[in-house]
Order: C-alpha cells, then sequence, then structure tokens
C-alpha cells in the first residue's frame, strides 16, 4: 500500500471518508462466510450452523506501544494478531476483524498506510477478512480498536470454566520473550534519546524483538489438537502473564492450580537478557505477559499424547479450589501467585 515513504500527505487532503476509501481499496475477501464487507453500513456475515464468537481489543499509544521503536507495521500486525488470540484460545477458527483508529494530527496518510499495511499483511497470514470499522481523531495520540470474529461448532468450543481436578495443566511454545525484548527495546530507545548516533544493539537478541514486536497467534494448534485426539478441557491465550491467566482459569473452573517451576519453558535467549537485566527469567514468564501462547488444561488420561510434543509443556495439574493456585519452586517451596495484569497508569 504504501508506495513512498519520504511522501507526508496530511490526512486533511483526503478527509475521513477519501481517507478510509484510499486505505480499503486493496483489501480481498478470502471467507466464503463475508457476504458483504467495506462500503456499507454494516458488513454481513453468514457463518452457517456454526457458533460466531467475537472478541475486542483496544491499543493506546504511550500505554500499550511506544512509537519510539514500534514500526508502524508492525503495530498493525500485533494488534490483529492479539484480537485473533482470543478467537484461538475458544478453539475457533478465526475469520473477520473489523478495525476503529483514532489519529491523532502528526500522522500523515504514508504513517496511516503503514499500519494498515500490517493490518492487511495479518488478514494475509491468518487468512482472514477485513470487513469494516471505523475512523475518528484524537487529541492525545494513536488509538487502535480490533474486533475478531471467529466461527466452530458447539462441541469443539473450548471455555475457561472447564477444567477439573487431576487435569493437566499445559502451555504451547515458551515464555517470557515478549516481555524480555520489551526490555531491551526500552533500555535503547533510553540510550537513543541519550545520544541519537548511538545505533541500537540488539544483535543476538532478534527471537526476543521479534516475540515483542511481531508476535503470531497459535492458530496452529486448532487442527494440532485434532490431529493428535488431544481435547482441552479449559483453555485461555497468555496476554497478560501466565500468573494471571491461570487466576482466571482457576477462578471460573472453581478450582486450584499446582505448577513447576523446572517445567516452565524460557528460550534461552529469555534467559540471556533477564541475567544481562539481572531480573529472574521466572518473573518474566509469571508476570511479562504478550506472549500470546495458549495455557490449556487436558484429562490426566491424554498425558501420553502430550509428553514428547515438542509444541507442548505440561506445567502441572488441577487441584481443589482450596488449595489455592500455587507455584511449586526447585527448592520444593510452595508460593502462591498472584495475578499482576492491567493496572490504571499513575497520574
Amino acid at each position: 500500500m504504501s508506495k513512498n515513504s519520504n511522501k507526508s500527505t496530511p490526512i486533511s487532503e483526503f478527509g475521513e471518508f477519501g481517507l478510509i476509501k484510499h486505505l480499503t481499496n486493496e483489501i480481498n475477501i478470502e471467507q466464503s462466510s463475508t457476504i458483504k464487507g467495506i462500503g456499507d453500513d454494516c458488513a454481513v456475515i453468514s457463518p452457517n450452523a456454526k457458533n460466531s464468537v467475537v472478541s475486542t481489543e483496544i491499543f493506546t499509544e504511550g500505554v500499550h506501544f511506544n512509537l519510539m521503536y514500534f514500526p508502524l507495521k508492525h503495530l498493525g500486525f500485533k494488534c490483529v494478531t492479539a484480537a485473533i488470540s482470543d478467537i484461538v484460545a475458544m478453539n475457533a477458527i478465526p475469520t473477520q476483524i473489523l478495525v476503529s483508529i483514532a489519529l491523532s494530527s502528526k500522522f500523515s496518510v504514508e504513517a496511516v498506510e503503514q499500519i494498515y499495511d500490517g493490518f492487511n499483511s495479518a488478514c494475509e497470514h491468518y487468512h482472514i477478512d477485513f470487513v469494516g470499522g471505523d475512523t475518528t481523531s484524537s487529541l492525545t495520540g494513536l488509538v487502535i480498536n480490533v474486533t475478531a470474529i471467529g466461527e466452530a461448532n458447539s462441541q469443539e468450543l473450548v471455555y475457561r470454566n472447564g477444567a477439573k481436578k487431576n487435569d493437566l495443566i499445559c502451555v504451547t511454545g515458551d515464555l517470557g520473550g515478549a516481555y524480555m525484548g520489551l526490555q531491551l527495546l526500552e533500555r535503547e530507545n533510553e540510550v537513543f534519546k541519550a545520544n541519537p548516533n548511538e545505533q541500537p544493539k540488539l544483535e543476538g537478541y532478534d527471537y526476543i524483538v521479534r516475540r515483542q514486536l511481531s508476535p503470531l497467534a497459535r492458530t496452529d494448534m486448532k487442527e494440532h489438537f485434532f490431529s493428535r485426539e488431544v481435547h482441552p478441557t479449559s483453555m485461555i491465550d497468555i496476554s497478560d502473564g501466565l500468573a494471571s491467566e491461570l487466576k482466571h482459569l482457576a477462578t471460573e473452573s472453581n478450582c486450584g492450580c499446582r505448577i513447576y517451576e523446572q517445567n516452565i519453558p524460557i528460550d534461552d535467549q529469555t534467559k540471556q537478557m533477564a541475567e544481562e537485566f539481572s531480573i529472574n527469567p521466572l518473573v518474566a514468564a509469571l508476570n511479562g505477559g504478550e506472549d500470546f501462547e495458549l495455557l490449556f488444561t487436558i484429562p490426566v488420561s491424554e498425558h501420553d499424547k502430550v509428553k514428547n510434543d515438542p509444541n507442548i509443556t505440561v506445567l502441572g495439574h488441577v487441584v481443589e479450589a482450596n488449595e489455592g493456585v500455587g507455584l511449586m519452586t526447585g527448592g520444593g517451596s510452595l508460593v502462591e501467585l498472584t495475578a499482576q495484569g492491567w493496572k490504571t497508569p499513575e497520574e
């Protein structure tokens, strides 16, 4: 979409409706359930006999992202990923998104094109349709809201409230990388502000930088579960950190959780960066967030199906609700986990 990165066209040259037409004139429809996309008062979606699932995510400049080091195309892609991840956590297939965006006067048409390039790139990656949204002005910066829509048969849907005592607690991928990537980018941004001629030192940490700037939702896992006859009893995506998501599952399923420190999967780059910052990598995994991996439970009878699966790690097991949500450390101590999650920015 972006043709000339050196050009800076004021949005006023297009106006609201002209900008929308300019940004969406190359959007293609892939899903058969999309009857009408952008161009009318509403999108029209026909999910056949399946259940529709809907989720929404909002992202605010200065709270969720820093444009000093976050490329606009990557930002657009990540916003879609975060919304799609909620659909995946229901064991559903994402099909459409709607995006609303609020822009301050500092953004040119070309800058907005880069954001939409990210939206469109994500749609191509996840094979979903971009079917609508809204644009408005902002006095404080950039705000992006993504609504994601998906579909699944009733018997395929997985909720947060299905965990049972003795179920195994499992996770996909590895944890803490996005948080340590953020710490690295924040550090290099401070160095740049002090000396604009200083080049950022990101060599050797491409994995954790990618985990922060362009994470991927685990859309591969629905088929993975099906092909291995694995049946999640509850599931949630890890956007606020492992501890927070465990608390959510425990609350909704009226159960307790026991996980083991030595079982938590942490990538070597995450460990190296944590050591450089004098941070316990366990803290990054438990409280960092934005890994967009899947936390889920399965019947203990299915242990053999996942024990040698490189995509899945068994963290622990479900216990009675009165036993709480705890971590058994390598030293044999039981530590109660507390949810960090979202906090109001200090004035």
